[in-house]
Formats: structure tokens, C-alpha cells, sequence
């Protein structure tokens, strides 16, 4: 059970009263020691997601790539949160034993969850890989301000006739945490996803010198966005500009993936043409089109696309990382003189009273036939 239950704090990143806890209705989130103790201290925190282990990758790569992501967020200052769902718990921080479980699916049989699954997989006590979405849903509620992932669904191509629009982009909408991807999936139509995004209302922007959006196995997708980024610090600004003003809904950084993992943009969208095509010919939908067309572009390459996937996503973690350290650095320096200014009209949390209280009471009579006894 979560125990920092109605523990409020001054959340130094953003300068507003904020809540790391779950609602009492969320006693199926469980968080391991080490979370316990970065959130009590204020350590910098990076979220990351469970399909990786569950459906994006085979065994045993899968598990050895979920370690390698969690060591290469500790080895830049920050406290990796893995969220899944263990037996019908949800779990931020995973343990290697429930890595490992996760990680033989013939085994442990776990459940692709999105928002519409949570409840399904919770109450039957199933084990689920969260999505960028379930992640995102969990990683708000807790308040971990930045998440780390391969890249986040999108519009499929073809949707014009399937209607196939990733839950992760209506959840990016309502979620106020920082997503930190190799833009969308190549598989995607970036240019429709784009467009749903700033319908969302979710800032999007390039990390680097390039406005280009990158396309998760390629560097370019030959698709513009407004912004782009340098570095770690000005990002923890950004975030914290809009945690700030509280917007509610959750930003988009988009980090090519490193030149030497990286495919030809012509090469990718042959191979993903020819998985489509395969997908299309077996009648694959729904959720299950995802992990079919990664698996099948990695046969196609012989493997290759496999070896990006897990570069990019550990490039990926270690930009979250330096931008979740200079999150906290920045609220180390600001959070006080922030803090101090809230008005206490601007805080429309419930409060809490810690200790006794008095009460006076106070009666005006009606009449003067005052008896005394």
C-alpha cells in the first residue's frame, strides 16, 4: 500500500503545493523502498515503462535491457521508478525479481495495459506492462514529473479506415509529466500525430540543434515542429514553467536516436511497408499490431532494429536523467522563494490539520425568565 498518504509538501520544481501521494482509492500502488526514500528526500526521479519487458522485446533482452535502462539513470543522479503491474499491484520501482518475472511472459502471461485495461488487470490480479499511457497515469498520480521511453504511439497509418489512435496521446493531453522519446514509433503517421498532439495541447520540441522530428529508428522524419531544445537545463525550465501555471497536460521531448544506431529514413519505411503489408495479410489489429510489426522489422533486419530500439531507449533514459537532476538543482535554488509567495488563495487542496482544536460556543436567549438551579 502507498503510505505517504495526505502528505503534502512544497514541491520546490514547481512552486506549488503539491501531492506525492495517491488517493486513498489507490491502495493497489505499491512503492519500493528506494522510491519511498526519493520522494521523502526529494531526489530526483526519472519514470519508465514496463512494455518493453513485456511486449516490445524477446527474452531474455528484454530483462537485460530494463536493467541496463534502470543502472544508466543511477549512474547519472537519478532514482529510476519502473511502473508495472505485479499481481494485481501496481508497482513504481521494480525489484530485479519482478523484472525477471515480467520478463518470461509464457510465464507470467501479463496483460498489455492502457488505461482502458487498468482496472481489468487489477481486479483479476494480473501482471500488466504498463503503456506510455498506464505509465502515464500512474507517474501523475504519484507526481514523478519526467518519464523515459522508446517512443509514443501515435495515429496509425491508415487510419482513415481503422480509426487506430493511441491511447498515449489522449493520456499525454490530461497528464502533467515530461515524456522523454525518440518522437513516435516509424511505424506511425507522424505528420497525423503531430497534428493530435497540438490538439491535445502538449508542447512538443526537438532535443538538439534540429527542429526535424525524429522518426525512432531514424534521425529524420522530414516532419518540422516549432521548437527545439539544447540542453537538460533549459528543459528543466520549461517543465518547470509549466508545472508552474499548471496546465494539466504533459510535454514532448524528442531525442534522435545516436547516429551510428541509426537507419536510412528510405531503408526504415521499406521494411515497415513490407511489415504492414504482413500485418495486413494475417488480419493483425488493435493492440496486438504494435509488438507484430517490431518483431517483424527486426526479422527483416536481421536484428538490427532490435539493436537500435535498446540504444535509443538508453540514450533516451539519459537525457531524462541529466533533465530530471536539473530539475531538481532548479528547485533547490528557486523552491523556497516560490514557495513563499503562494498565495493561499491559489491552493485548492483540502488542508490538513495536524493536533487538537477548540471551539467556542455562544447562545442568545429569548426570554428573560432566567432560572438559576
Amino acid at each position: 500500500m502507498f503510505l505517504l498518504q495526505s502528505s503534502f509538501f512544497v514541491n520546490r520544481s514547481c512552486g506549488v503545493f503539491a501531492k506525492r501521494t495517491v488517493s486513498h482509492s489507490c491502495c493497489c500502488i505499491q512503492l519500493s523502498e528506494e522510491l519511498k526514500n526519493a520522494f521523502v528526500n526529494r531526489l530526483p526521479v526519472v519514470a519508465l515503462e514496463s512494455t518493453i519487458i513485456t511486449h516490445g522485446m524477446p527474452y531474455p533482452q528484454n530483462v537485460e535491457c530494463a536493467l541496463q535502462v534502470e543502472d544508466v539513470v543511477r549512474k547519472q543522479g537519478a532514482i529510476p521508478a519502473t511502473i508495472a503491474i505485479v499481481n494485481g499491484k501496481i508497482k513504481v520501482g521494480l525489484s530485479e525479481k519482478d523484472i525477471n518475472q515480467l520478463g518470461d511472459t509464457k510465464s507470467s502471461q501479463p496483460i498489455k495495459t492502457s488505461r482502458r485495461d487498468l482496472a481489468y488487470v487489477l481486479s483479476n490480479k494480473k501482471n500488466g506492462g504498463t503503456t506510455v499511457s498506464g505509465t502515464l497515469i500512474v507517474a501523475n498520480k504519484v507526481n514523478i514529473p519526467i518519464f523515459a521511453t522508446g517512443g509514443i504511439g501515435g495515429v496509425h497509418r491508415g487510419v482513415e479506415n481503422t480509426f487506430d489512435i493511441s491511447a498515449d496521446l489522449l493520456e499525454l493531453g490530461r497528464s502533467s509529466v515530461a515524456v522523454i522519446s525518440s518522437g513516435v514509433k516509424s511505424i506511425l503517421d507522424i505528420s497525423k500525430t503531430l497534428e493530435v498532439l497540438e490538439t491535445q495541447g502538449v508542447f512538443v520540441a526537438t532535443f538538439g540543434s534540429s527542429n526535424d522530428f525524429p522518426a525512432f529508428y531514424a534521425r529524420n522524419s522530414g516532419v518540422k515542429v516549432p521548437y527545439s531544445v539544447k540542453n537538460a537545463e533549459e528543459i528543466a525550465r520549461i517543465i518547470s514553467s509549466n508545472r508552474d501555471i499548471n496546465t494539466q497536460s504533459g510535454m514532448l521531448f524528442a531525442v534522435p536516436i545516436p547516429e551510428e544506431f541509426a537507419f536510412d529514413s528510405d531503408v526504415i519505411n521499406r521494411v515497415i511497408e513490407e511489415a504492414l503489408h504482413e500485418a495486413k495479410l494475417n488480419n493483425i489489429q488493435g493492440k496486438l499490431i504494435t509488438p507484430f510489426l517490431l518483431s517483424h522489422i527486426a526479422k527483416i533486419t536481421e536484428g538490427k532494429s532490435l539493436q537500435s530500439n535498446i540504444a535509443l531507449i538508453k540514450n533516451n533514459a539519459n537525457v531524462a536523467a541529466d533533465i530530471a537532476v536539473a530539475l531538481a538543482k532548479l528547485g533547490d535554488s528557486q523552491g523556497e522563494d516560490k514557495a513563499s509567495s503562494i498565495s493561499r488563495e491559489n491552493i485548492q487542496r483540502r488542508p490538513i490539520i495536524i493536533g487538537g482544536s477548540n471551539m467556542d460556543c455562544s447562545a442568545v436567549l429569548d426570554t428573560d425568565n432566567i432560572q438559576y438551579l
